[in-house]
């Protein structure tokens, strides 16, 4: 077992470090995190870490190049203290769409941060839903890949839903939402769209049946929330009694929310590991679940060395 175990937290998201610590029953360790007047990240350790085993939570969320800084800066300082052990907990990991080269002349970024945070002084990742699980293979230290579904299981379970069917709004999402289906015993639907540029997209078919069923919309992520309205509104045209949706990261950029808010959706469930802010708290169709007892737990695991196979459920 390494060291003591140390909890620190960037300023992506204090929240979710803060509900982690508390399951952990420690408080946070103290650092500064702030910047100097021309935008500079400045960062101090304000305890001692030498031998310890420590954690920095920080989600890749907005703003988004000054979160992944402050990650980088941060286990940088962790090393340079002589710190055993430093595992970056990462709920969202951002840039996880640019995964590979789908056009001539584009940069794989997703790869680019995982060089970035390994060569930082990383030893290990403890990340969530990943948009893509080859991802994993682009680090070449340790990466603990959790998923929310357990936690949005349960949520969708305890609802007691009826003629359930599970819809993947592409493709890519079949074995997220097939896995999904098989675990609630409901049927399984796939949106067979056409992407006509970024963050734009147009519903083709439905492949599967959803008239006279509740649909709910499977994914990792919104973003503008296009795919996922574009989607509700397919399912609603095609019979489905009722639509809503269910996802681990809120990105929640642009009209999102506008979008969300005048679909026919009626709730999107989402998880905490991007923190809400203005517009999206007071949006009623939103609810948030908490990944920090998921998260809590792992890195517990973690910590003493112990197998957390059985989180990754």
């Amino acid at each position: 077992m390494a060291g003591e175990l140390k909890i620190f937290s960037g300023n992506s998201n204090p929240e979710l470090a803060q509900e982690i610590s508390e399951y952990l029953g420690m408080g946070l360790a103290k650092a500064t995190v702030s910047t100097f007047s021309d935008g500079e990240i400045r960062v101090q350790i304000e305890e001692t870490v030498r031998g310890g085993d420590v954690f920095v939570i920080q989600s890749c969320c907005h703003p988004v190049n000054t979160s992944i800084m402050e990650l980088l800066i941060m286990i940088d300082a962790l090393k340079r203290s002589s710190a055993a052990r430093i595992t970056a907990v990462i709920p969202y990991f951002g840039y996880a769409r640019q995964d590979r080269k789908d056009q001539p002349r584009v940069p794989i970024t997703a790869k680019l941060m995982a060089d970035l945070i390994t060569a930082a002084g990383t030893h290990r990742v403890l990340a969530m839903d990943l948009h893509a699980g080859p991802i994993q293979g682009f680090f070449d230290i340790p990466v603990d890949h959790l998923f929310a579904m357990p936690i949005l299981l349960d949520y969708v379970k305890k609802g007691r839903v009826e003629e359930l069917v599970v819809v993947s709004p592409d493709a890519g999402g079949v074995e997220r939402a097939r896995a999904f289906a098989k675990r609630l015993g409901a049927n399984l639907a796939i949106i067979d769209k056409r992407r006509e540029g970024p963050n734009q997209t147009q519903v083709m078919n439905i492949i599967g049946k959803v008239q006279g069923r509740h649909a709910l919309l499977l994914d990792d992520m919104i973003d503008t929330a296009g795919t996922i309205v574009e989607t509700a509104r397919a399912c609603a045209d095609n019979g489905a009694s009722m639509v809503w949706a269910v996802c681990t990261h809120p990105v929640l950029s642009g009209p999102a929310i506008e979008r969300i808010q005048g679909s026919c959706l009626t709730e999107v469930v989402v998880t905490n590991t991007i923190p809400l802010h203005g517009k999206e708290q007071v949006c009623p169709k939103i609810r948030v679940l908490s990944v920090a007892p998921l998260l809590g737990e792992a890195i517990s695991r973690i910590h003493q060395e112990q197998s957390v196979t059985s989180l990754f459920v």
